[in-house]
């Protein structure tokens, strides 16, 4: 699973499922890692419908040969009535800090709560493990990794922020009938 790259609105606007571009920075990081996946052995690519998903997966699937398959199982959570509103705006919302500290249980107004979206991705992922057609590389968003990963490891939701999902970043989880071996997260190329 990769994180989209960089994008303007990162770490002031929750952009949810908005239709924000990679900037420039972005997309020599997607550049940089699509050169450094290319010696995994990935059979297909399948991104979130969003942009910045479908940017950064393009960028990777030029550079490895694959085309990019959108996929609304792997889509941004749908922030609702959050969505393109600034962090600093939230800061003061009781339904924010209830979001933050209560993830498994708390629901954006008129949005999607963290279960579904863990629920809708893990469904889609399990849907696809052991196909014959290599390593899958899911280019996502940062909170649904993080609720993947969580998923497997038996963490509860409401601890979600205990570890980071960066820009750009890869998360590699290998799915077993049954059982997933989480190989690493978070994992940038410089």
């Amino acid at each position: 699973m990769v994180r989209h790259a960089a994008h303007d609105d990162l770490g002031r606007v929750l952009s949810g499922r908005s239709s924000t571009p990679l900037n420039r920075n972005g997309e020599r990081e997607a550049l940089r890692l699509a050169r450094h996946l290319q010696q995994d052995m990935i059979g297909r690519i399948e991104a979130s419908p969003c942009l910045r998903t479908q940017q950064t997966a393009s960028i990777i699937g030029g550079q490895i040969g694959l085309e990019v398959k959108a996929v609304a199982a792997l889509d941004e959570i749908d922030f609702g009535e959050w969505t393109g509103r600034t962090f600093s705006e939230l800061a003061d919302d009781p339904l924010w800090d209830a979001w933050n500290s209560a993830r498994a249980t708390a629901v954006p107004p008129r949005g999607e709560g963290m279960a579904a979206a863990v629920e809708r991705t893990v469904a889609h992922l399990e849907g696809k493990a052991g196909a014959d057609e290599g390593t899958a590389l899911c280019v996502t968003h940062g909170d649904v990794i993080r609720g993947v990963v969580c998923h497997y490891l038996g963490v509860d939701l409401d601890h979600i922020h205990r570890f980071d999902v960066d820009p750009a970043s890869v998360t590699r989880l290998e799915l077993f009938p049954g059982a997933a071996r989480l190989s690493y997260i978070n994992r940038a190329f410089a």
